[in-house]
């Protein structure tokens, strides 16, 4: 009888043929085809498309061998079939499911984009980040994911893969992808909840970043005679290396803490000193607050003049354009005052009914003029009267090329005068480093305004600047300027007379700008002005920092020009005169 004809026992419902049998686990021996029993408790017979294989088999059977399974609750066909999940051996390709748990990446049939909404496969965004060093690839992954929601291109409302493809797909573990995820959820990037996966969030609301530069720029022009710059290649360079080195070396651990808001007491008596020696003021170092230059100083003095009541200030006409605006940041109204010949109109001052000024008297900016004796006196007499202040800005004193600098207006009255300077014409702008030298009545003030402002200037700023005093590279850098300075005004000055012959240079030699007044022929000064800037050549009339636009008839029918030179070279200086000519001699 053949196998498949064999009688199936009381309890079998059909017998199995070998193509059909299953291996039994406990088996002994194999059984032969003739030696196959039915199984005594098997609820109904299995069919040959119906065989399953045992589970819990440690080895294949042959087909001589196959006895069916004493245990199997029902037959399945060979569709039904399933594979062992827990079988060492491999399935066929028919039968592949990824594991869950494989930390090996995919196959890229089988690979899953990063965003299955938004159609990017993982590598595009992260796949720099998973290359990056172990020590670094969790934070890596952290940014290359803030950054792809920030710039939009992870849209709100994306639905992010799971950690376990995710890292599949990185060839990364699981815990980097689930860590990302827990940080950006906390700080609202994504969003997450039980069960529902891992979105990005819609709170970021972030622009693109973007780093503007607003600092004041050259022109652009062929020749830039705007004042107000210094030739920063002068910058001692190898000096101030020499001297940072130093400070490091020698700066004790307990003065990089939170600097006394006045300044380092090293600063103070150095400045005091200095100032004392070149400038004749009377320097206390107790009074004398370290700032960012004369421009802090300013608002400073203007937040405490607020306080006491004074709510407007006299400054020059003409004058500096940045007082305006320094003063209204604190509350303070500017209120113009005429110059004359000797410096500001005393007349006008009492009238104007102010109790503070804002003063140049070594060299006038922008005229050029340094306040005569008689008018420096008058000036104290009117503060000493009101009871009021005279705010002084000595922003290019020490550069005086015919004679010795005079002294400062706060050696006569240091209880009547503020006294302001900074390094930002001798040394460099960007150093953002100046002084302030105040009144005893004002002292308590500033200081306590200034603690509120920034703690204080940086200590290491200021310990670098100290030593730079103390061994005496300030001096040498003040007369090195002072000697390219003079070069480039006597340049400037001949190359006047030599284009435009009848130009008159007014003004004391001195600072690092001159007035150069224009015969009449070469006005009106707006048409003058069109023309050189056509030529490329960037000049500022000396209309441009007057507060009030008045003058005599002459005044207008003429020109008169600030020019700033201590930028320019020698020759650049009489290449961008000679264009300036050219621009207007000979025409009309």
């Amino acid at each position: 009888m053949t196998a498949s004809e064999t009688n199936p026992d009381r309890d079998a419902a059909s017998p199995t043929t070998p193509s059909e049998t299953k291996p039994d686990l406990n088996a002994a021996t194999p059984a032969t085809p003739s030696e196959t029993k039915p199984d005594l408790n098997a609820a109904t017979p299995a069919t040959p498309s119906e065989t399953k294989p045992d589970l819990n088999a440690a080895t294949p059977a042959t087909p001589s061998e196959t006895k069916p399974d004493l245990n199997a609750a029902s037959p399945a066909t060979p569709s039904e079939t399933k594979p062992d999940l827990n079988a060492a051996s491999p399935a066929t390709p028919s039968e592949t499911k990824p594991d869950l748990n494989a930390a090996t990446p995919a196959t890229p049939s089988e690979t899953r984009p990063i965003l299955e909404d938004a159609g990017s496969p993982a590598w595009e965004l992260l796949l720099p980040a998973a290359s990056a060093p172990a020590r670094a690839r969790g934070r890596s992954l952290q940014a290359a994911l803030r950054e792809a929601v920030r710039s939009g291109r992870l849209v709100p409302g994306t639905r992010l893969p799971s950690s376990r493809d995710l890292a599949a797909d990185l060839g990364v573990s699981r815990g980097l992808i689930t860590e990302a995820y827990e940080q950006l959820t906390a700080e609202g990037y994504l969003r997450s909840g039980r069960g529902a996966g891992t979105w990005v969030g819609d709170a970021v609301r972030a622009a693109r970043p973007r780093a503007r530069d607003l600092a004041p720029r050259s022109t652009g022009s062929r020749a830039d005679f705007v004042p107000g710059t210094p030739d920063v290649s002068l910058f001692p360079r190898a000096a101030w290396a020499a001297a940072q080195r130093g400070v490091l070396a020698e700066l004790p651990h307990h003065e990089l803490g939170y600097p006394d808001p006045r300044g380092l007491p090293r600063l103070r008596t150095a400045l005091a000193e200095l100032l004392a020696r070149r400038r004749g003021v009377v320097a206390d170092p107790e009074r004398i607050v370290i700032v960012s230059g004369v421009s802090q100083a300013t608002t400073v003095l203007g937040f405490v003049l607020h306080a006491r009541g004074m709510h407007e200030v006299g400054v020059e006409n003409p004058g500096s354009p940045q007082h305006d605006a320094l003063y209204a940041a604190a509350g303070v109204a500017t209120v113009p005052v005429p110059m004359d010949d000797e410096g500001l109109a005393i007349g006008p001052l009492r009238e104007s009914g102010v109790r503070s000024v804002v003063t140049t008297p070594a060299h006038q900016f922008p005229t050029g003029i340094a306040y005569s004796a008689r008018r420096r006196a008058e000036l104290l007499y009117w503060a000493r009267s009101v009871d009021g202040f005279v705010l002084e800005d000595d922003y290019d004193g020490d550069f005086r090329y015919d004679r010795a600098p005079v002294g400062a207006l706060q050696g006569l009255d240091p209880e009547r005068v503020a006294y302001a300077g900074s390094v930002s014409k001798s040394l460099a702008p960007g150093l953002r480093l100046g002084w302030l030298l105040v009144p005893e009545a004002l002292a308590e003030d500033v200081v306590e305004r200034k603690r509120t402002m920034d703690l204080g200037h940086p200590t290491l700023d200021q310990a670098l600047f100290a030593r730079f005093v103390e061994r005496g590279d300030y001096d040498r850098q003040l007369r090195r300027c002072q000697r390219a300075y003079r070069e480039r005004r006597d340049t400037l000055v001949a190359a006047l007379e030599e284009h435009f012959p009848g130009a008159e240079v007014t003004g004391i030699a001195a600072g690092l700008h001159v007035i150069a007044a224009l015969p009449e022929r070469y006005g009106p000064e707006e048409r003058f002005l069109t023309r050189v800037a056509a030529a490329g050549v960037a000049v500022r009339p000396l209309t441009d920092y007057a507060h009030a636009r008045a003058g005599s008839e002459g005044e207008q029918r003429g020109v008169r020009l600030v020019l700033g030179y201590a930028h320019l070279s020698p020759a650049r200086i009489r290449d961008g005169v000679r264009l300036m000519a050219g621009a207007v001699v000979g025409r009309d």
